[in-house]
C-alpha cells in the first residue's frame, strides 16, 4: 500500500522537544492543515463545516528509521517500548501504548475544526486547483511538517465512550505542572502577562504556557539542576523543573 500525502501540519512545533503526547481539547495550540495541490479542492471538504471534531490520521514522519532503544535482536520493530508516563523504566506492549516506534509508523488525532480557510485565487487561476486550501484545527499532537494522510469526521455517538478504560494513560491524564518566571521576565510572576518584558505575542505566550505545564521532559528525567530548551515558534525558552514547578529562566526569538 502506498499512502499519499494529502496535507501537511502547520504550527510552531519545529522541535519534537515539547510536542503534546496526546491530542487534547483543552490545547490552545493552533494547527494549520494545508493541503497539498492535487487535494486542494473545495469541492471534497463539501459538508465537513458541519462537524466540530475530526479525525487526522498522519504519519511520525520524524521517527521513520529510527528504533525503539534495545529492540529483540533480528527484528525491525519491537513488540514492547518504554513509555515515557512511567518513567521510561518499564516495558509495555506496543499495542497497548501510542509509541510512534511503530510496525507501521502511522498515528491518529481527533481535534476541534475552527474553519476552513480558502484563499481568494486572482486572474487566469480563478477556477482552478492551484489556490490554498487549509483547514483550521486545534488540540493537535503535531509537529510542524508532519503528512497528513486522511481525513475523517469525528462522530460522538460511535467515537465517544465516556466509560471506556483508560489502561496505565488514566494516573497521568490531569498531570500538570505550575509555570513561572524568573522576576526579570515579568512584572506581574504567576499572571498573564509571564512574559511582559519579552514582547511576545499572546497566543503564542499561551500555547508555550500550555506546552510547559504539560511537562515536557522525558519521562526519565527528573534533575532540578538541568536545563531544558523548548523552541516554538520563533522562540526559545530555556527553564529548569523544581518539584511541581516549572521556572522560565530565559526566552529570546530564535
Amino acid at each position: 500500500m502506498n499512502l499519499k500525502v494529502i496535507a501537511y501540519a502547520r504550527n510552531g512545533h519545529t522541535d519534537k522537544f515539547g510536542i503534546p503526547r496526546q491530542s487534547r481539547e483543552e490545547s490552545p495550540i493552533v494547527t494549520r492543515i494545508v493541503f497539498e495541490p492535487e487535494y486542494a479542492v473545495p469541492e471534497a471538504l463539501r459538508g465537513i463545516e458541519g462537524y466540530s471534531h475530526l479525525w487526522l490520521i498522519w504519519g511520525f514522519s520524524e521517527c521513520m528509521g529510527e528504533k525503539e532503544a534495545s529492540p529483540k535482536e533480528g527484528l525491525s520493530w519491537s513488540p514492547t517500548v518504554r513509555p515515557p508516563r512511567l518513567g521510561g523504566n518499564k516495558r509495555m506492549g506496543v499495542f497497548a501504548t501510542r509509541s510512534p516506534f511503530r510496525p507501521n509508523p502511522i498515528g491518529l488525532s481527533s481535534v476541534r475544526l475552527i474553519k476552513v480557510q480558502k484563499d481568494k485565487v486572482q486572474g487566469s487561476q480563478a477556477g482552478t486547483r492551484e489556490g490554498r486550501l487549509e483547514l483550521i484545527v486545534s488540540g493537535a499532537d503535531l509537529m510542524d511538517g508532519t503528512p497528513i494522510y486522511d481525513i475523517k469526521p469525528y462522530l460522538s455517538f460511535s467515537d465517544s465512550h465516556p466509560e471506556a478504560k483508560n489502561g496505565f494513560a488514566d494516573d497521568a491524564k490531569d498531570y500538570h505542572l505550575e509555570v513561572v518566571s524568573l522576576p526579570s521576565l515579568s512584572c506581574c510572576s504567576g499572571e498573564y502577562p509571564l512574559f511582559a518584558s519579552c514582547d511576545i505575542d499572546k497566543d503564542i505566550e499561551k500555547d508555550i504556557l500550555y506546552i510547559l505545564s504539560q511537562d515536557p521532559r522525558p519521562g526519565y528525567q527528573d534533575d532540578p539542576q538541568r536545563e531544558y530548551k523548548l523552541d516554538y515558534a520563533g522562540y526559545c525558552v530555556t527553564f529548569v523543573v523544581e518539584d511541581t514547578r516549572v521556572i522560565v529562566k530565559n526566552i529570546s526569538k530564535i
